[in-house]
């Protein structure tokens, strides 16, 4: 592994709470989206002047900034492409994501000089999709996420070192083959190709036959009925050393659309996973409070995709829900003379203990000792969202250190 280089952590976005909480935990590139030609319409996302407030940021941090320019566009959506094309460019953005081959060629011709990434929503399965893709300008593929360890371990042996590959390492997964699904526009009117997933592969399916309209028939025996397409969330970060060792140069945490808590503690954790990888890449063993810290966030139960084969237990058939162990109690907004200076978030008590999640580091248990409000006077509780709230605390914590207590 002498030719070994420290993969990326590539973090989420979905507004600018998110962005500063990926920053602020270790990513070294954010993917975002515009309000438009993103492939998810459901986050707040950033308007043009967000955007570029968000790009000014991340540089002075050193991150990078990849846009979303990745749904499937119709005749509609082609008017106004090129000049947010051109505002994308003049705003600094480090890299385009595109998934369409018309998109990849206009970007090519209208800003020539942007740097390309091919989303997984394209489907790149082979290494001559992704060698045809570099010759057309593309600087990284996202390889499809239906992909093994081997085919991607010869996606690399065959392609041009300088095309960097991405993948997916934790999250959400898609039932649907790259992400190129039509139920949601059949079953509620929305195309998930241009960012609009009802998500339907969640919802509770019975069977109705034909010759008795109205009566509905489980397709196990359970009284909710069953989640036959409903799929497991990814999570890879075991795994991290055989990632690297096959060829990943960026590892890509999904979730534009999930809360800044999980943004920030899934960054956290595959920052310090990465960090250890990098130490000695040949030896690498994930302590068990990185992995916790997977768990500590709202997610489904977990697999390993398609990484070790046709997956054998990928679907998970109970529900279309989260698991969900610990809430934010608050938000660090500065220290001085032994108080935290604190912005709630859930409510909490005098004499919970909380766990203080600090970039880099493993968590701390905290002991709430009392609750003032801005003028020094104790409460019985924190429980107004937004509230301005002193903790005594002996030591400094960092502004945007997150406290968190156990549900």
């Amino acid at each position: 592994m002498a030719d070994w280089k420290r993969p990326e952590v590539l973090a989420p976005a979905g507004d600018f709470e998110r962005l500063t909480a990926a920053v602020r935990y270790g990513a070294d590139a954010i993917y975002l989206g515009g309000k438009d030609f993103g492939m998810r319409a459901s986050p707040v996302n950033f308007t043009e002047e967000e955007l570029v407030h968000a790009v000014d940021f991340c540089h002075r941090k050193g991150v990078k900034v990849y846009v979303t320019c990745n749904i499937l566009p119709r005749e509609e959506d082609l008017s106004t492409l090129p000049a947010y094309l051109h505002f994308l460019q003049d705003a600094g953005v480090d890299a385009l994501i595109v998934a369409d081959i018309g998109v990849m060629m206009l970007c090519r011709r209208e800003i020539p000089q942007m740097e390309l990434h091919m989303s997984t929503q394209t489907g790149v399965v082979n290494h001559l999709t992704a060698s045809e893709l570099y010759r057309m300008g593309v600087k990284r593929v996202v390889l499809a996420r239906e992909l093994g360890l081997e085919e991607i371990r010869q996606i690399r042996k065959n392609t041009p070192p300088e095309l960097e590959i991405e993948a997916f390492v934790h999250g959400a997964m898609c039932m649907s083959f790259s992400g190129r699904c039509v139920l949601s526009n059949y079953l509620a009117g929305r195309d998930a190709n241009r960012g609009e997933c009802a998500q339907p592969c969640r919802w509770s399916y019975h069977l109705v036959e034909e010759k008795r309209p109205g009566e509905f028939f489980p397709i196990f025996e359970e009284e909710d009925g069953t989640y036959i397409l409903n799929a497991k969330d990814l999570c890879m970060i075991e795994y991290l050393d055989q990632l690297a060792d096959a060829g990943i140069t960026s590892f890509k945490i999904e979730g534009r659309a999930k809360s800044f808590y999980y943004v920030a503690t899934v960054t956290n954790a595959y920052r310090c996973a990465v960090d250890l990888l990098a130490k000695d890449p040949s030896h690498y063993r994930l302590p068990d409070w990185i992995l916790e810290e997977t768990k500590k966030v709202s997610h489904r139960q977990y697999c390993t995709g398609f990484y070790f084969g046709r997956p054998q237990s990928g679907q998970y058939y109970e529900s279309g829900g989260y698991i969900r162990s610990y809430d934010v109690a608050a938000v660090v907004e500065g220290w001085s003379d032994g108080v935290l200076h604190c912005t709630q978030r859930n409510r909490f008590f005098p004499g919970d203990t909380l766990e203080i999640l600090s970039p880099g580091e493993p968590p701390v248990s905290f002991p709430v000792a009392a609750i003032l409000d801005e003028n020094g006077q104790p409460l019985e509780s924190a429980k107004h969202p937004m509230q301005h709230l002193r903790i005594p605390c002996a030591g400094p914590l960092l502004q945007g250190t997150i406290l968190r207590r156990k549900g």
